[in-house]
Formats: structure tokens, sequence, C-alpha cells
């Protein structure tokens, strides 16, 4: 079996990508990084999902991007926001995609290992200009330029199998693949053992793309939703 990172941070579309790597035959090394969010129930999702869905192993490096701050993830001074807003809304990240596929670059390299898997996605999803197809394009390319392994020719592989998904499709192409969405945390606002608000873009969105899938929603929610 081949190995490949998966980038994995315990919520729905990182435990879908996970099930798509490991049925594609790979041996899946799972990464998931603290950076500091406030909704940091969802490293213990991530650990469950890894055990569940067979990674070989899972790993956790801290990264302090609540250091930084400038994001509604990462600053508990700047609120959640809780209905739709225009352009790029505050729960972007500065440079956290960027970040995260670089250490997944270095554990590749570790590895021996050629191909990487993100669940970014461009068509359900908050505004970030790092989930574009650009951004993940760039980054392969840019990958490929400054790693001993890319110049010796071994080419590596940034794989975003979610990108043109709705989070509907999503949601049953994970089903299919056994993926227990019940384990996952994605509310960008849960409260310490993982019950979402159900207000937030992410809970919003999640909550839709249960309805139009046509599959009972098992996220524990804090309080009852609409």
């Amino acid at each position: 079996m081949r190995p490949a990172v998966i980038l994995l941070s315990g919520g729905l579309d990182s435990a879908t990508v996970l099930a798509i790597a490991r049925e594609a035959g790979y041996a899946c090394h799972a990464l998931s990084l603290d950076y500091g969010q406030r909704h940091n129930a969802e490293l213990a999702a991530a650990a469950r999902v890894a055990k569940s869905l067979g990674a070989v192993e899972h790993r956790v490096l801290k990264l302090g991007l609540s250091d930084l701050g400038g994001s509604a993830l990462t600053d508990a001074a700047i609120p959640v926001p809780e209905s739709p807003t225009a352009g790029i809304p505050v729960t972007y990240v500065p440079a956290r995609n960027t970040v995260m596929l670089a250490l997944a670059l270095a554990w590749t390299e570790v590895l021996g290992a050629r191909d990487i898997f993100i669940g970014v996605n461009a068509v359900d999803y908050s505004g970030y200009p790092d989930c574009r197809p650009e951004f993940i394009e760039a980054f392969e390319r840019m990958a490929n330029l400054a790693t001993k392994a890319g110049v010796e020719g071994a080419h590596l592989r940034i794989h975003a199998p979610l990108q043109t998904l709705s989070k509907a499709e999503i949601i049953r192409r994970g089903a299919a693949l056994g993926v227990d969405y019940a384990q996952t945390v994605s509310c960008y606002q849960a409260d310490a053992v993982g019950l979402a608000c159900g207000r937030c873009d992410s809970c919003r969105l999640r909550r839709e793309g249960f309805l139009a899938a046509g599959i009972p929603d098992p996220t524990r929610y804090a309080q009852q939703t609409d």
C-alpha cells in the first residue's frame, strides 16, 4: 500500500477524504493541527475518526496561529458570525491551509510518500481563498520545486477529491464508504464535548447538506435547532 498523508481536522469533509483515500488503497497517515482553534473539540473527533477509518497512525502537531490572531476561530475577542456575510468572513484563518499543507508536505517527504489529501471544497464553502482550485494547483507546483523528492523526480500530488462536490454529494459519498458522521465535529464554536451551536456558517452548511442528501443529521447540538 502506498503511504499518503491525510490532513484530518475532525470535521465532515476531512473524514470523507480519509475514507476516500483508504478506499483508493493508500496507507493513511492522518495529520491534525492544534493551531489554537477555539473549537478544539475537533481534535478529539479527529482521533475518533482516524481510529474508526483505519489510519495507520494519527499525529497532532501544535501550531500557534492563535498567537497571531486575526480570525474568529483563533481570537475569542472576535465573535463567530451566526448569519451569512458578504466577502471573506472573519472565520478565515490567515495562511492556515498554506501552513498545514507545508507541514503535511514535510511529513510526506519523511515517509517517502508522494500523495497528500486535503478536504477543501470550492462549492459549499465559506469564501476562503485557500480552498480554491487555483491555490491547490499552485501549492502542488511549489511542492515539486521546493522539495528534495520533487527535484529528484518523485512527483508529489495534492489530492482535493471534494473540490467540486456539494455538501450533499460529500455526505452521500462518505456514507457509502462507511463514515460515521456522528463522530465528527464541524461547528466553529463547538463546546468542550463537541456539541454544536447550530447557528454558525459551518453548522448551517452541514445541516443543509444532510437535508439535501436525504440522510438523517447525526450532529449533537447544544440546543434544539429549527
